[in-house]
């Protein structure tokens, strides 16, 4: 796969004894890695949204399945929320929450339902959400990002975002009588999720305007 002439790796380059030789036996600086993170991510998103292949689609929304979390983290987890590879890495880790909780994905989503109707209509999923809906939608929102409106994709994720985030502040109002602790923990995952969501949104007006880089 290329964009612009451009190959796409597989996989991130490690960097292992020969790239550190390279490097004269140093790590890569601080400017290099930013660098890396944001061509990457503009790659990836570039190819996919070039490519107009089903296939090629379907390998990068199930990037993290092939890679593994924690190199995509490694890759683009510390860049600002609101940029290209902020937003990716939060749409593949929510992506991997759903895939790998759906339960809970589901259970939180639909408690947040009744406090979040535009959001919930915005987000597109099925009533009532059931985990095999909350996975096909955290997979169709991705797909959104290579072959939809990536503006669109983003907004749906932050939709999504919003009503888990209700639906987890309404389990801890619920749950604090009996398991203080427990609730204090939703609702500090509540605020982080809401969050992750008033970011995603940002990044989907800066998309438009065609500053997120």
């Amino acid at each position: 796969m290329s964009d612009g002439g451009r190959a796409l790796p597989r996989r991130p380059v490690p960097f292992g004894p020969e790239a550190l030789e390279a490097h004269g036996g140093t790590l890569p600086g601080p400017a290099e890695v930013t660098e890396v993170a944001h061509q990457t991510a503009a790659i990836l998103v570039g190819t996919g949204r070039a490519a107009h292949d089903p296939e090629v689609t379907t390998r990068l929304v199930t990037l993290v399945d092939d890679l593994g979390l924690s190199t995509v983290a490694d890759l683009w987890s510390a860049r600002p929320a609101r940029s290209l590879p902020g937003a990716l890495w939060r749409l593949y880790a929510l992506r991997e929450w759903v895939r790998r909780t759906p339960e809970q994905a589901s259970r939180e989503y639909a408690a947040g339902i009744r406090f979040t109707d535009v959001a919930h209509a915005v987000a597109g999923i099925a009533e009532p959400p059931r985990p095999e809906e909350m996975q096909r939608v955290a997979d169709q929102i991705l797909e959104g990002v290579f072959e939809g409106d990536l503006a669109v994709a983003l907004e749906r994720a932050s939709a999504f975002c919003a009503v888990v985030a209700a639906g987890r502040a309404e389990i801890a109002h619920d749950r604090d009588g009996a398991d203080p602790g427990g609730a204090s923990d939703l609702t500090r995952t509540a605020a982080a999720m809401l969050t992750t969501g008033e970011d995603l949104r940002a990044c989907a007006n800066l998309w438009r305007s065609g500053d997120l880089d």
